[in-house]
């Protein structure tokens, strides 16, 4: 089992695509999946960052991908990542 690290939407990106090609499928295959159109699939992974939780785990799910997040043995997040508007 293959495990891919997380940290910004670059990565996630480079995941998207690389997942969905290892499985050989195009992009008009895996929108049909998902009941989208493929511009919308080709938006999606350009700008992942832009769909709801559930679409990128559903996403994922069509792609044969768990999600599985792990806890990192610090006792304080690091300060100063923030990487989007809060």
């Amino acid at each position: 089992m293959e495990t891919l690290l997380l940290s910004s939407p670059a990565q996630l990106r480079a995941h998207l695509k690389s997942l969905r090609k290892t499985r050989r499928l195009t992009q008009a295959q895996l929108a049909k999946r998902l009941g989208v159109g493929q511009p919308r699939l080709a938006e999606i992974e350009k700008r992942p960052e832009t769909v709801s939780t559930a679409q990128l785990l559903d996403l994922l799910a069509a792609l044969g991908v768990e999600v599985l997040l792990r806890v990192k043995p610090t006792s304080h997040p690091p300060e100063n990542r923030s990487r989007g508007q809060w």
